[in-house]
């Protein structure tokens, strides 16, 4: 007998942490230190996604380590901490780790990259960015809260001035570390609104022709941009967003495997495994049994 599909995500979805979800701004923007939120918490933040909202962490002092999908990475500061909107993430700390979070809205973020397309770069990915020396970044982020915190003439151009500080400098720092980009073009933002697409509707079965058909191009045109800018073809990003969904299932939920199947718009949960098998190299029950349901981020 076929199951009904979970209503709820395998990993909660939060505007901040442990707050529901709401709309932002255009222009959101919001600062506080590390320690609002994790020392009330025994300083483990739970696997959770922000699907708006993009995160930067400063660690000034301590240790840890952070939980981003199916990876743990870990971290000494200091360091900055990258968690890109729609990231599955967690983190442990250890007691008494000092720094700050910065989260901005995904909207202000596109604002941004008008005007600095290379900004999108830093948040392709999660990323744990070692500080030879944090200085200049602390000099921003505490630039940035006096900012905030009152209504002096200028006070826009300031905030922004600052953030574009601090961003550039994770950006130069992920430079230092990896080759960079090809500049965005109008394939990679052809591309980009493919994946918004797929993010809306990965949780069933969607031929490639309603995609180009919502994004107003032909099939050929939307496999060109994606094997342009993500080198794989539009189906294999399809099947690679929905292969995180599974794997978030498997490691944050207590879901049995043909539920997860079923909630995912299979039709028959031996195909699903079929199907996790291909793009993971084994089967689900054996995916859950190696990396371990972990609600917490931690072992």
């Amino acid at each position: 007998m076929r199951l009904d599909p979970p209503q709820l995500p395998a990993v909660p979805h939060f505007f901040l942490y442990g707050e529901a979800p709401r709309d932002t701004g255009d222009r959101f923007l919001h600062l506080e230190a590390l320690d609002d939120r994790s020392r009330p918490n025994r300083w483990t933040i739970r696997p959770h996604v922000h699907s708006g909202l993009h995160q930067i962490l400063l660690i000034a002092e301590g240790t840890g380590e952070m939980r981003a999908e199916a990876e743990r990475l870990a971290f000494a500061g200091p360091c900055l901490l990258v968690v890109p909107a729609g990231t599955a993430h967690g983190f442990r700390f250890a007691d008494g780790t000092v720094g700050t979070v910065l989260t901005l809205s995904a909207r202000y973020l596109r604002d941004l990259c008008g005007r600095e397309p290379e900004l999108a770069a830093l948040f392709a990915g999660p990323a744990s960015l070692a500080l030879p020396e944090p200085g200049p970044v602390e000099e921003a982020v505490a630039e940035l809260a006096r900012e905030l915190a009152w209504a002096a003439p200028g006070r826009r151009g300031a905030v922004e001035a600052q953030l574009m500080l601090l961003l550039v400098a994770g950006l130069r720092r992920l430079a230092a570390l990896r080759a960079p980009p090809a500049a965005p073009g109008p394939q990679a933002l052809l591309a980009a609104r493919f994946r918004d697409l797929v993010e809306a509707h990965h949780r069933r079965e969607r031929p490639l022709s309603a995609y180009a058909d919502d994004l107003g191009v032909t099939e050929a045109r939307l496999r060109a941009a994606c094997r342009a800018v993500a080198g794989m073809s539009p189906g294999r990003i399809i099947r690679e967003r929905r292969l995180i969904e599974a794997k978030r299932s498997l490691l944050y939920s207590d879901l049995g495997i043909a539920e997860i199947a079923y909630g995912l718009g299979f039709s028959d949960p031996a195909y699903f495994s079929r199907f996790f098998a291909k793009g993971t190299g084994e089967c689900p029950r054996a995916f859950r049994d190696r990396r371990g349901a972990d609600r917490d981020g931690t072992r």
